[in-house]
C-alpha cells in the first residue's frame, strides 16, 4: 500500500450488515485499506449522532458483529464519506415512512420527506469533519428519488427520455383525460417517489377496455401491497382505486416505450456508470412490460445483445448513460435504466438510480478502468485514481408532495 493510499480513509453511511455495505467494505479491505466506519441510517434519521452523542444500540450491537459502526465525531481528517441506500432495515423504515407494514406500497411521500432531511444531516455532519467529502451529492441523490426532477433534468441536458405529462395527475379521471388529449393510448404510471418497481403499472387502453400490470396487489380493505409477482387488473374500478392510492403522493406519467426483444422476450438494460463512465451492463428480460429481476425478470446474455444491436445502436446505449450520469456530476456512482426501441435504433433513459449498484459479482466491462472489477472495486478504484466530486454544488430544494 502506497502511503498516498494509506491516507484515503472511507465512512458508509448504511445499514450494518446490509450486503451493500458489507461488498463495499470487501472492495476498500482488498485495496489494504483502512476498516471503513459504518454509520447507521437509523442513527442519522433518529437525530442520535450530534457531536459527541452515543450511538443508537441497535448500531452498537451491529458493531460487536465486526462492522465499525461509530458517528461523524469518530471519523478522522479527510475521510470519504460513501451515503448508501437504507435497505429493507424494518427500523429504519418505520423511521422513513412511519410505522405500518413495510410490504405497503404507499408512504412514499413521506418517505422521501424525511429522507432528504436526513441526506441534509448527512451532509451537516460530515462537514463538521475537516476536509472530509461525501462521495455522492445529497441534492443529486434526492433529485435522482423524484422521478419527476430526474426526468426534466435529462431532458434540459438533451439526453433521450420517454414524452412525459408535466403537470400532476390527481386522479384517475384526470388520468385517463390526459392521455385522451395526447391520443396516448399506453403510458407507465409511476410513484414519483418510488422503487424497485414498487407500484408502477404499466397501464392500456383499447376502447372501452383497460388493462394494467403491476406488482401492486389490491388487498382486502383496497389497501395496496407489494407483491413478488406481477398481476393484471383489467376491472376499471380496480384501475382507479389502485391510481387513486397512488396520485395523493406524487405520480410521473410517461408514455409507454416500445423495447426491443431478445429471444421473444423484451429487455432493457441497467448500466453502473462510476466517475460517468459506462462500467457496468446487465440485460434485464421479461415475458411483460416489468423487467426487474426480483419480479421474474431474468438476466439476458450481454453479448447477444451487443451482436443484436450492432456496434453503432450499442455506442448509442452507452453515450445515453454517459450523458444522463453526466447529469450527476457529483455522484461517484449512479444506476442508468436504458431501454432499446423496437427498432433497434431509438435509445431511452427510463430511470437514473443513486443506488443502483447491486449487482454483486458482474465483472466490468472490457476496455473500461472497471474491466475485471465488480461495481464496489470499480468505485474504489475511481477514487484511488484521484475521483473526487467537482467543487461547488448547488444545494438544490426538491418538490416534495
Amino acid at each position: 500500500m502506497s502511503d498516498e493510499q494509506g491516507d484515503v480513509r472511507f465512512a458508509v453511511v448504511g445499514t450494518p450488515g446490509d450486503r451493500r455495505v458489507t461488498m463495499f467494505r470487501d472492495a476498500v479491505l482488498r485495496r489494504d485499506l483502512p476498516e471503513p466506519v459504518v454509520i447507521s441510517w437509523s442513527d442519522v434519521l433518529a437525530g442520535l449522532l450530534a457531536p459527541g452523542h452515543a450511538v443508537g444500540e441497535a448500531s452498537v450491537a451491529a458493531g460487536a458483529q465486526g462492522l465499525g459502526v461509530r458517528g461523524f465525531d469518530a471519523l478522522a481528517p479527510g475521510t470519504l464519506v460513501r451515503i448508501d441506500s437504507p435497505g429493507e432495515d424494518a427500523r429504519t423504515d418505520a423511521l422513513l415512512r412511519g410505522p405500518g407494514d413495510p410490504s405497503r406500497v404507499t408512504g412514499g411521500a413521506r418517505w422521501y420527506r424525511t429522507f432528504v432531511a436526513g441526506l441534509a444531516r448527512a451532509r451537516a455532519l460530515t462537514e463538521t469533519v475537516p476536509s472530509a467529502c461525501l462521495l455522492g451529492d445529497p441534492g443529486e441523490i434526492a433529485v435522482m428519488f423524484d422521478k419527476r426532477l430526474s426526468h426534466r433534468r435529462l431532458r434540459a441536458a438533451e439526453v433521450p427520455v420517454p414524452d412525459a405529462l408535466a403537470g400532476p395527475v390527481t386522479s384517475y379521471d384526470e388520468l385517463r383525460e390526459e392521455m385522451a388529449r395526447r391520443r396516448w393510448t399506453r403510458v407507465f404510471v409511476k410513484p414519483a417517489h418510488g422503487s424497485s418497481a414498487s407500484g408502477v403499472i404499466a397501464f392500456q387502453v383499447h376502447g372501452a377496455r383497460v388493462k394494467a400490470v403491476t406488482s401492486a396487489d389490491l388487498g382486502p380493505g383496497q389497501a395496496l401491497h407489494n407483491s413478488l409477482r406481477v398481476r393484471t387488473y383489467e376491472s376499471e374500478d380496480d384501475v382507479a382505486t389502485i391510481v387513486g392510492a397512488l396520485a395523493p403522493e406524487g405520480l410521473h406519467v410517461e408514455r409507454w416505450f416500445p423495447k426491443a426483444s431478445l429471444s421473444g422476450r423484451a429487455f432493457d438494460l441497467r448500466v453502473v456508470c462510476v466517475a460517468r463512465t459506462p462500467t457496468h451492463a446487465v440485460v434485464r428480460l421479461g415475458r411483460g412490460p416489468m423487467t426487474n429481476l426480483h419480479l421474474g425478470g431474468a438476466r439476458g446474455d450481454l453479448d447477444g445483445v451487443r451482436a443484436r444491436l450492432g456496434p453503432v445502436t450499442w455506442e448509442r446505449v452507452l453515450d445515453a448513460c454517459a450523458r444522463a450520469a453526466a447529469c450527476f456530476p457529483r455522484s461517484l456512482a449512479v444506476g442508468v435504466d436504458v431501454m432499446v426501441g423496437a427498432d433497434l435504433r431509438s435509445v431511452a433513459i427510463a430511470e437514473v438510480n443513486a443506488f443502483g449498484d447491486l449487482l454483486p459479482g458482474l465483472p466490468g466491462l472490457a476496455g473500461t478502468p472497471a474491466a475485471g472489477l465488480d461495481t464496489y472495486a470499480a468505485q474504489v478504484a475511481a477514487v484511488l485514481d484521484g475521483w473526487r466530486p467537482e467543487a461547488g454544488g448547488a444545494r438544490e430544494t426538491p418538490c416534495v408532495t
